[in-house]
């Protein structure tokens, strides 16, 4: 579902792009206030938040017709920290993929946000709250949490799908494929990949509840070493992603379009290469084994996010104080 650069034309990138900035800076100042108002205490339930969707994006499963997908986990960020919140975890999760190991656009980034940050989350938390109904029943969460990733998880694939399937209506040289070919093409592999996502929120919400979730605010026990610990223990399994065969639907490079189209769309090739990432496909100089090279990459993701995070919060709370 990162959509790499390319595929969009200028103008789709600029207004998805466009229609973010109000949601990052409404997002932005609630998480702000939040963060003041705990007294950064929240910062670091955002710093795990943040890095836990960094990561499981990074368990590539297959996915019919030779394609993959993975989970985002933006739904039980949303659930568990409310819908800004995810909103901001998500982005930076998202733009240090697409700076930093090129998975995802940078010209994209605003698309890819608007469809995993900004659609998943507050669907998610929509069909949540409709759902657990202010219930105490762990069951009941856990049932609602499910549905909620599932409807999440597919409602930004279908954004996706349109946002590919108009550009040869709407900007031609860009991505080649019709809505006939994008909706099919990413909605039914997500309507399996989807399980995956209802099962990991609706395990964590149970967990979560179990440790008493009060009023849409995680249990202490979310931000500490045992959290941590099983985050740490997710980045050494990340290579377990490798080992889904083929490519993500509609991330292919030039060169492996080219082998499926026998050419490649003009508007595509002349912007696929606008960035060039520091640390491309999650390898990393010097290291050969590119099992290890992807769960360094994952540590390295991983400590950015929540350094941004953290630091986040101090700032917040200054601020406060000034």
């Amino acid at each position: 579902m990162h959509i790499p650069d390319g595929y969009l034309g200028p103008a789709t990138c600029a207004t998805l792009g466009a229609a973010m900035l109000p949601v990052w800076s409404i997002a932005g100042r609630r998480v702000q206030r939040g963060l003041a108002g705990a007294r950064g205490s929240r910062a670091p339930a955002l710093a795990l938040s943040g890095a836990f969707s960094f990561v499981v994006m990074m368990f590539n499963v297959p996915a019919p017709g030779g394609t993959t997908g993975h989970a985002v986990g933006a739904a039980i960020s949303a659930i568990a920290l409310g819908p800004a919140a995810a909103v901001v975890c998500v982005s930076i999760a998202l733009a240090i993929q697409a700076l930093l190991f090129g998975d995802g656009g940078v010209l994209a980034l605003g698309a890819n946000c608007f469809n995993m940050a900004f659609v998943m989350p507050l669907a998610a938390y929509g069909v949540y709250q409709a759902l657990a109904g202010g219930t105490p029943s762990v069951a009941r969460r856990s049932f609602a949490a499910g549905v909620a990733g599932y409807v999440g998880l597919n409602l930004a694939a279908l954004a996706a799908a349109l946002e590919l399937g108009l550009q040869p209506v709407i900007e031609p040289g860009y991505c080649p494929y019709g809505l006939g070919t994008t909706l099919p093409a990413m909605i039914v592999p997500h309507l399996l990949i989807g399980l995956i996502e209802a099962s990991v929120t609706a395990g964590a919400v149970a967990w979560l509840a179990r440790g008493a979730l009060r009023g849409g605010e995680p249990a202490p026990a979310v931000s500490g070493r045992v959290a941590w610990a099983a985050l740490g223990v997710l980045c050494l399994a990340s290579p377990v992603g490798l080992l889904a065969a083929g490519s993500a639907w509609g991330e292919w490079a030039p060169n492996e379009l080219k082998a499926r189209l026998g050419f490649v769309p003009p508007g595509l090739a002349r912007i696929s290469d606008v960035w060039r990432a520091v640390l491309p496909d999650y390898a990393l100089p010097g290291v050969r084994s590119t099992a290890a090279a992807y769960a360094l990459s994952a540590v390295i993701g991983v400590a950015l996010i929540a350094a941004v995070l953290l630091l986040a919060g101090r700032l917040a709370v200054r601020g406060e104080r000034r």
